[in-house]
């Protein structure tokens, strides 16, 4: 028992501890990346099938991005692998996580995984989840001064060409947004679509994003958000909307809209999700949702100065979602260890 709590207390990080991601979590978290991207079955896919020969593995359809039990959890595993490299690039896996890159990130699977973009049924493959850690991954390799990340970002350039213009073509058919706790969320969709055109110069899709985000978002007041969680949410759409708000105004316009928003910051969203059961692949999403719930709150936070009695609730809280979920990301079962890393070290840089 005295083992076990000693585990558990070095994954958690505590507010005065361990402000970053240290390198043992990083090396933890490596690991379970390097497995899942690598390991094919079983797999989830988004994959329509309109005739005999479009039956097909994973990895025949999609070479770079088929292991992590689905295209988008791949995809986020990669952005994970990489963003460790460039904080810890001492780290023993390193070595590994570069070879493991090199096979999957070549130009060829590449252009396989580009390719499939134009079967048809696609349209909507991936919509927005996929499309927006697609560009996040591609963003942390942009203007990185490493030759295999310069490699990897030349060889990624049309896949994430392609899910641009995607989303220029979506966003004005888009009359509604989706205000939902998995992945459809149109809110996470627009906030890393965003962060993409911001560090690459896309001034077309900020700006597109930025109107799209007033569209949906501006007008709304009293959110419900008492009403959250769902029960297989992983994300908060009260706060990734209020994040993503955060991003597209002026600080003191964003104060006043996020006090119609959310007059009073419900209990139930202060407190993490009880997760009861993490060999449930649909439960397990809670963990996933404290982790995200985390980075929002750190995020919205710091639109307030210190001293101000909100900054101090909200970054409360996110210590409290990130303590009690940091500890289970490495559960020993699939349903959560393909993908939950991957939050984790979202939230731990959207606290930094």
């Amino acid at each position: 028992m005295r083992r076990i709590l000693a585990f558990l207390m070095a994954l958690t990080i505590s507010a005065a501890a361990a402000p970053g991601l240290t390198r043992e979590q990083a090396s933890r978290f490596a690991a379970l990346a390097m497995k899942g991207i690598a390991k094919e079955f079983p797999n989830k896919m988004d994959h329509v099938m309109d005739r005999p020969d479009a039956v097909k593995s994973p990895k025949q359809l999609h070479p770079a991005f088929y292991g992590c039990f689905d295209w988008h959890s791949s995809v986020h595993g990669h952005w994970m692998l990489i963003r460790l490299l460039k904080l810890h690039a001492e780290l023993p896996e390193a070595a590994a996580i570069r070879a493991g890159l090199r096979t999957n990130l070549t130009k060829e699977n590449l252009a396989v995984e580009t390719a499939y973009l134009k079967r048809p049924g696609t349209g909507s493959f991936e919509r927005t989840y996929g499309w927006a850690w697609l560009l996040k991954l591609t963003e942390e390799l942009h203007g990185w001064d490493d030759p295999d990340g310069k490699a990897w970002a030349a060889n990624l350039a049309p896949l994430a060409e392609a899910f641009v213009q995607r989303y220029l073509e979506f966003l004005p058919r888009q009359t509604y947004p989706i205000r939902t706790g998995v992945h459809p969320n149109t809110a996470f969709g627009l906030a890393f679509a965003l962060d993409f055109a911001r560090t690459t110069g896309r001034k077309d899709l900020e700006k597109l994003v930025a109107q799209r985000a007033k569209d949906y978002f501006s007008a709304d007041k009293n959110y419900p958000a008492s009403w959250e969680p769902g029960g297989e949410d992983f994300f908060s759409a009260a706060l990734m909307e209020a994040d993503l708000m955060r991003r597209i105004l002026p600080v003191e316009e964003f104060r006043v809209w996020f006090r119609g928003f959310l007059p009073e910051v419900p209990a139930s969203l202060l407190t993490p999700a009880i997760v009861s059961d993490r060999s449930d692949p649909k439960i397990v999403h809670l963990d996933g949702l404290n982790l995200s719930r985390a980075a929002c709150l750190w995020s919205i936070a710091r639109a307030y100065p210190k001293g101000d009695p909100l900054r101090a609730l909200l970054g409360d809280s996110a210590q409290r979602h990130a303590d009690d979920s940091l500890p289970h990301v490495a559960s020993g079962d699939y349903a959560g260890e393909h993908w939950l890393a991957s939050f984790a070290v979202w939230m731990l840089s959207a606290r930094e």
